[in-house]
């Protein structure tokens, strides 16, 4: 795969990953709201002006963008694999920004993600 393609797809990634994180950071904001009907307007409310979750919907809207993008460049089966990528940077995002737990497993499958993707990005012969 060429840099410009990888570029492509890894910035799709990101933009994903933080909209993970910005979506995580602004659901406090329902902390402790019961999800039942009755509260519908009041969950629709606090998500809709909650700036974390905007600011996440706002970077899934573009990382769509830049994936059709990435998809116009690059075979979906080479592409769809690097949204692995996701992963090991939210796992390691969610440990730095808000304490989760990256335990030995999760390091062991963080590493087996890099692995794959890296087997995948290695054969691919691009298009």
């Amino acid at each position: 795969m060429k840099a410009p393609q990888f570029g492509l797809i890894l910035a799709g990634v990101l933009l994903n990953a933080t909209a993970q994180l910005l979506l995580k950071a602004g659901a406090g904001t329902l902390a402790g709201v019961e999800l039942r009907a009755g509260n519908a307007l009041l969950i629709a409310t606090r998500m809709l002006s909650s700036m974390p979750i905007i600011a996440g919907l706002a970077c899934y809207v573009l990382s769509v963008v830049v994936w059709i993008l990435a998809l116009a460049r690059v075979e979906v089966s080479v592409a769809y694999p690097m949204l692995s990528i996701g992963y090991v940077v939210n796992a390691v995002a969610a440990w730095w920004l808000f304490g989760e737990n990256l335990s030995g497993a999760r390091l062991a499958g963080i590493g087996v993600i890099l692995v794959g993707v890296w087997l995948v990005a290695r054969t691919s012969g691009g298009s």
